[in-house]
C-alpha cells in the first residue's frame, strides 16, 4: 500500500511537556495544531510496508476533537484526543492498531475499540513496546494490546490482542517500554514485565517474567516519569534525579563505564555536573547497536550520553560517551522539549520549532536527506509542541 499526503484538518492540542505525560497528562489547555509524522515503521517484515516519508506528512481524523497527545511504536503511531478516543495509524499486521483487526492502515487513522464507557486519560509516549501499545484510562487502569511477544503487558502469557486489554495495573501515573518489555507506576510502586535482557526489568535478578515484578533499589521514591528503549529503562523522580538500568555496551547508564560486565540489573543513578534537578528526558535505541538518553535540567541546561555512532548525541561527534556531556541548540534556539528515537533525536522550542539530528537513513530527520547529520537541523514541519519518537519514526502536533 502506497501511503499519500493528507490535507491537515485543524485540531487543538495540549501544550505539555515531552517528557512522558503522566499525572499532569491533559492539565494544559488546548491550543491549535496539526498532526504530522516522518520516517519509516517496521515490524511485520513485508516490503514496502515501511510506509517511508522523507518530510512531514500530515494526518486527520474523522473526530473533531482536539489533539491531546501523541505517541510512537515501531510500526504504529497514536494520538490521543479531547474526547478521551485513541486514533492510530500504520503496521496493523500485530494487532498494534487495536481496531480488531490486523490490517494495515498508513493513509486513515482507525479508531482503537476499547469496551464502551472507557475513556484514555494518557498514552506512552517515551515509547511503547515491539509492536505493541500502551494506555491509562481515567481511572487509572492501564491497557495494552498488540504483540506481547515477551508478556510486556504483564498478563502472564504472550498472547497477541487485536483489541486494548485491561493490564492487572491500578492507579498508573506513568508507563512506558520498547522492545520486549514495559515498565510501570503502579499505586506508587515500579513495575516491570517482559523480556529481561540485561537486566532491563530493573528487579536484580536474570529471569524474564510474563508478570510484573518490583522494580529494586528506588526505595520507595516519588517517580514522575518513566521512559525506555531497546535494553534500558530509566525513572525520574520528583527530586530531580534520574535512575537508568539495563544494557551498557555504549555507556547507556551514564555512571562511567561501558562495555562487557557492566550492564546493571539494578537502577544506578546518574551524577549530572550540574546541580540543577532534572526535569525532562528522552531515551532512545532500537537494537544493541545503539541507544542513548537525553536530559534537560531545570535550569535549561542539556546533557546526554550513551551511544554516538550516527551523532544522536547532539554534541558534534560520533563516539560513545559513557558520562553525561553538555550539549547546545543552534545559536539563538531554546529547547523546552526532547526526544529521541533509533539513531536520531530531536528537540522542540517554544515557538514549535522542530530540530532533528542523527541517522536519516529512513527519513527520520524530516528534511528529505538520508545523510547523518552532526548538528540540528531544523525540520520543515508545522509548529509542533508535542513530540514522540520510536526508533525509525517520529510524530509530532
Amino acid at each position: 500500500m502506497k501511503a499519500i499526503s493528507l490535507a491537515l484538518g485543524t485540531a487543538a492540542l495540549a501544550a505539555l511537556s515531552l517528557c512522558p505525560v503522566s499525572r499532569a497528562a491533559a492539565a494544559s489547555g488546548p491550543t491549535p495544531g496539526e498532526v504530522q509524522h516522518w520516517g519509516a515503521y517496521f515490524g511485520d517484515s513485508i516490503t514496502g510496508d515501511g510506509d517511508s516519508h522523507g518530510w512531514p506528512t500530515g494526518v486527520s481524523f474523522p473526530d473533531p476533537a482536539p489533539v491531546v497527545q501523541v505517541g510512537t511504536s515501531n510500526a504504529a503511531q497514536y494520538a490521543l484526543l479531547g474526547d478521551g478516543t485513541v486514533w492510530a495509524w500504520g503496521q496493523g499486521t500485530n494487532g498494534e492498531l487495536g481496531d480488531g483487526t490486523d490490517l494495515n492502515s498508513f493513509t486513515s487513522p482507525v479508531q482503537v475499540q476499547f469496551p464502551p464507557g472507557v475513556q484514555i486519560s494518557f498514552l506512552a509516549t517515551d515509547a511503547m513496546p515491539y509492536d505493541t501499545a500502551l494506555a491509562v484510562d481515567t481511572t487509572g487502569n492501564a491497557w495494552g494490546w498488540g504483540l506481547n511477544q515477551h508478556g510486556e503487558l504483564c498478563l502472564g502469557n504472550t498472547t497477541a490482542y487485536t483489541q486494548p486489554v485491561q493490564l492487572p495495573l491500578a492507579d498508573v501515573t506513568t508507563l512506558a517500554g520498547a522492545s520486549g518489555h514495559a515498565v510501570y507506576d503502579s499505586g506508587g510502586i515500579l513495575f516491570s514485565c517482559g523480556s529481561n535482557f540485561n537486566g532491563v526489568l530493573g528487579d536484580g535478578a536474570r529471569a524474564s517474567s510474563t508478570t510484573a515484578v518490583p522494580v529494586t533499589g528506588l526505595d520507595g521514591q516519588d517517580v514522575t516519569a518513566v521512559v525506555s528503549s531497546f535494553s534500558n529503562a530509566g525513572a525520574l523522580l520528583s527530586s530531580g534525579a534520574f535512575y537508568d538500568w539495563g544494557y551498557n555496551a555504549d555507556g547507556q547508564l551514564g555512571d562511567g563505564q561501558r562495555g562487557p560486565g557492566t550492564s546493571s540489573h539494578v537502577p544506578v543513578q546518574v551524577m549530572l555536573p550540574d546541580p540543577a534537578p532534572v526535569t525532562q528526558v528522552a531515551e532512545g535505541g532500537s537494537a544493541v547497536t545503539n541507544g542513548q538518553t537525553l536530559v534537560m535540567l531545570a535550569d535549561g541546561t542539556l546533557y546526554a550520553w550513551g551511544s554516538d555512532t550516527h551523532a544522536q548525541l547532539g554534541d558534534g561527534r560520533t563516539t560513545p560517551q559513557d558520562a553525561p556531556v553538555q550539549i547546545f541548540p543552534p545559536a539563538g534556539v531554546s529547547y523546552v522539549a526532547l526526544a529521541s528515537g533509533g539513531s536520531t533525536s530531536y528537540g522542540l522550542t517554544a515557538g514549535g520549532a522542530v530540530y532533528a539530528w542523527g541517522l536519516g537513513h529512513n527519513g527520520q530527520l524530516g528534511t528529505g536527506s538520508k545523510l547523518t547529520a552532526k548538528a540540528p537541523v531544523q525540520v520543515p514541519a508545522s509548529p509542533a509542541s508535542l513530540i514522540s519518537s520510536t526508533a525509525n519514526d517520529v510524530v509530532v502536533s
